[in-house]
Formats: C-alpha cells, sequence, structure tokens
C-alpha cells in the first residue's frame, strides 16, 4: 500500500516549506499527525517518541516537542506518561466521520456497490485521492473467500492499481504530465519504467473502453477494472473498482461484463448526486 519511507520523504519536503503557499507550523502538525497513519500494516507505529517523530519527519526535535504537546493538547495525539511517547486521539477519529458523514456519494453508491460485488464475486471499492495514493472510502466484499485485506481507511498507490489509473486517466493532460513528474521522483529507477508504462496505457484503455484495468500490476493474484467520477465542476475526483481473483476476473470478463456495469454504477451515483459532491 505505497512505500512508507517515502510517503514520509515527500511529506517531510512541504513541512520543511518548499511550497511557498504553505502555513509552515500547520503543515508540521499534519507531518506529525501522518507518522501514525502506517499503525494497521505496522503495529510499532501506535506509539512514538518525539525523536521518533523528528526522524521520520526531519523536523528539529525542540519543534516536535512543541507540536506535539499542542496536539496532545486539543485531543489530536494522546501522551502515555508510562512510554513518554505519543499515540493518536479520539480528536482524529471525529474528523473522520464528519468527512464521512459529509459525503453524499458514500451512501448512495454502498447499496449499489455492494449488488455488485455480489453478482461479481469480487470486492468493489470507492476511493479518493489523497496525495501520491488513492484512500479508500467504502469498501464491499461479494466473495467470503477473497479477501485483499484493504478496509476503509486503508491507501493504496496510484500507479499500479486499478483506483488510481482511473484516477489518473481522468485527468487533464497537463496535471496528469505534472502529476508524472512528481510520481517518478518518489519512485525508485529501476519501477519507474515499467509504473509509467502502465499508467500511460490505462490513459489509452479509459479512452477506449471508458474503463482501466490492473491485471495483477499490483498483486499479481489480482485482476481489476477501475472507473473515474469527476464532479460537475470538475473540482472532485472519485474512482471506484472491481477487484477479483484471477479465476473470476479474466480480461474478456472485464471487458465485456464488470466493465461496463461499473461504468453503469458510475453513472447511477453521479445522476443521484447531479454531480454535486
Amino acid at each position: 500500500m505505497g512505500n512508507p519511507k517515502r510517503d514520509l520523504q515527500s511529506l517531510a519536503a512541504d513541512a520543511e516549506g518548499r511550497n511557498p503557499q504553505l502555513v509552515n507550523s500547520v503543515a508540521r502538525a499534519f507531518s506529525i499527525l501522518r507518522c501514525f497513519e502506517h499503525v494497521r500494516s505496522h503495529p510499532d507505529n501506535r506509539y512514538l517518541g518525539n525523536q521518533d517523530i523528528a526522524k521520520r519527519t526531519r523536523l528539529p526535535k525542540a519543534t516536535v516537542s512543541r507540536l506535539s504537546q499542542t496536539l496532545a493538547t486539543l485531543g489530536y495525539l494522546e501522551y502515555s506518561p508510562t512510554l513518554e511517547k505519543y499515540a493518536l486521539g479520539p480528536a482524529v477519529l471525529g474528523l473522520g466521520h464528519a468527512y464521512m458523514a459529509g459525503h453524499d456519494v458514500i451512501g448512495i453508491a454502498q447499496p449499489l456497490m455492494q449488488e455488485l460485488a455480489d453478482y461479481t464475486q469480487a470486492a468493489v471499492m470507492l476511493a479518493v485521492p489523497e496525495g501520491m495514493r488513492m484512500l479508500l472510502l467504502e469498501v464491499c466484499q461479494g466473495d467470503a473467500m477473497f479477501n485483499m485485506r484493504l478496509e476503509k481507511g486503508a491507501r493504496v498507490p496510484h500507479g499500479t492499481t486499478a483506483l488510481g489509473r482511473a484516477d489518473l486517466a481522468a485527468r487533464s493532460r497537463d496535471a496528469f504530465d505534472g502529476y508524472l513528474a512528481e510520481l517518478e521522483r518518489s519512485s525508485s529507477p529501476e519501477a519507474w519504467t515499467q509504473v509509467r508504462a502502465g499508467i500511460e496505457r490505462a490513459r489509452q484503455d479509459y479512452e477506449t473502453y471508458g474503463f482501466v484495468f490492473s491485471l495483477g500490476d499490483w498483486n499479481p493474484d489480482v485482476f481489476a477494472v477501475g472507473v473515474p467520477m469527476i464532479s460537475a465542476d470538475r473540482t472532485r475526483r472519485f474512482a471506484f473498482n472491481v477487484s477479483g481473483r484471477l479465476s473470476v476476473m479474466t480480461r474478456e470478463k472485464l471487458v465485456q461484463d464488470f466493465g461496463p456495469r461499473l461504468v453503469a454504477l458510475r453513472n447511477r451515483v453521479y445522476e443521484a448526486t447531479e454531480g454535486r459532491f
């Protein structure tokens, strides 16, 4: 689900003020919070000391200490006197619930997604772009025996997943080229050629079929198809996918059946929201 080290390196660069539009103190505070976001895959990240945080964010320890205390006072971090370390606080959960409750898209899409998951015997997901990755907002399972261990709140990469490729395919060429340059900087040189080829091919597939593919590119045992959904004012983007086992998700079935059904699902959600999300 992405490279935690590179994610934090990118965040550290922002926190250091390379973007002149950023308020440094705010960027630094969020860089601290995001040190904890890999708790699910790395349980040791649940509690972090100021020295751990300073190393990950590349911020001065004195700055980390001051911001950590402020975040703890506001409830976004909790301090353990026994461990002398911090963990995420309940205020973070409140923000997440407020975001989820504020989107009609999720409530409208969920029953349609579950219906499609049951039909395809696969997983159907809804995600939104978040930095260099896609953040999962909803996951509906149609096969109890198939579990990718992806839940709401998980993040997946842009370049190799159907969700990420769908989002990239919907961007203007200028925005797409700019993102590719940023993605190249965060990718290993040996992997970049293949990643870029998959992304460019996805744009072509989107023009041809109206959806994109990830045929074992992220997970060798999984085939997936994805489709973007763009708001009427073109300021927001979501992406849907159907992702399942190779024995179920043949390319022919994706092209002739599952892909068109996913497009139809996207269209129903868009019409129900009138493109305002």
